[in-house]
């Protein structure tokens, strides 16, 4: 069995499903997003950034939004024209927010380069509890 739980898309430029909350969700769902992108006509435009603005966003998700075993990470990758979005969804409520960190630490950095690679992203919450982090990814021709 697959430890990605996909879920058949309607759109063949979006790929949605769940991740499981384990060390190796950011790689899953770096897999999930290279095969999207490999159908997707010119979605290979997206690749280096998408990829590191989604380990961010699980790794994120994994750090902090995680609150019980068994829990999933939720996940919504699409695709329109010349933008990449990126949805992760966890259990927590607690607000993302980008802090300072000294050159001594070796974590923190994540939502700091989420603000440099991203055209826009922002949180809202989930229905039923948790919140939604979404990432616009602008291609740049």
């Amino acid at each position: 069995m697959s430890e990605t739980l996909i879920q058949p898309a309607q759109d063949p430029q979006t790929a949605e499903g769940w991740l499981p909350c384990t060390g190796r969700a950011p790689l899953l769902a770096r897999r999930v997003l290279r095969e999207l992108l490999a159908r997707v006509d010119g979605g290979g435009r997206f690749l280096e950034d998408g990829e590191l603005l989604v380990s961010e966003l699980v790794t994120n998700a994994l750090e902090h939004g995680m609150q019980a075993a068994g829990q999933r990470i939720g996940y919504t990758f699409r695709v329109e024209g010349d933008v990449l979005h990126l949805v992760v969804e966890d259990e927590s409520e607690q607000k993302p927010i980008p802090r300072q960190v000294d050159g001594s630490q070796e974590s923190g950095r994540g939502l700091l380069l989420v603000e440099v690679l991203a055209a826009e992203w922002g949180f809202e919450p989930r229905k039923g509890g948790g919140k939604r982090v979404w990432v616009k990814v602008r291609c740049v021709s």
